[in-house]
């Protein structure tokens, strides 16, 4: 049997989202059903902080720092954690959580006041992807890679992007400025 690696190449052209299709997933989320808010949410925070699936259910309330707009990022797999700033949009959409769900100590839960799984976020990731006809299946670990993409095609140090995404190995980063256009920007200019 091939490795899953090539398997998964067959099925999807890439293994990252742009930030435009990252904006059509939250849209789609936020449109699909009465936990639309949340599950927006959810893909929003994810992307902008490069969150496993597991580490973005693990969330929990003591680690957002709405007055001061940080969010204390926990990693998993041996990860580095991290202190992350928060932009308004996240701001306002968490704090609209908090108002509106049942109280917990885990930002995202179910109806039953479980924190969100992650095969539940990859699912619901999936059923958004398929509802907003992506033309290939979109999974939670994509947002992970568009995020370290979108840094990189920023012009971000890879070392900074490195530790925003908690990885111990550089070699894990560099696969992000690898794709970047802005790598051979200033070859040929006149």
């Amino acid at each position: 049997m091939p490795p899953r690696r090539l398997l998964n190449a067959k099925r999807r052209p890439r293994e990252y989202l742009t930030a435009k299709e990252v904006g059509k997933l939250v849209e789609g989320a936020r449109s699909r059903g009465r936990y639309g808010h949340r599950d927006a949410t959810m893909i929003l925070v994810a992307y902008r902080h490069g969150l496993r699936a597991s580490e973005l259910c693990a969330l929990r309330w003591d680690q957002v720092d709405l007055e001061r707009g940080l969010v204390h990022v926990r990693r998993l797999k041996n990860g580095t954690p991290s202190v992350h700033p928060m932009g308004g949009i996240e701001i306002r959409a968490l704090r609209r959580l908090k108002r509106e769900q049942i109280e917990s100590r885990y930002v995202f839960v179910t109806e039953r006041r479980a924190p969100m799984t992650a095969a539940g976020f990859r699912k619901m990731v999936a059923r958004t992807g398929e509802t907003g006809k992506f033309a290939f299946p979109v999974h939670p670990h994509m947002l992970r890679h568009a995020c370290g993409y979108k840094l990189a095609n920023d012009g971000q140090d890879t070392r900074a992007v490195q530790h925003y995404l908690g990885h111990k190995n550089i070699q894990h980063t560099v696969r992000y400025t690898e794709l970047s256009p802005e790598r051979f920007k200033s070859f040929w200019e006149d």
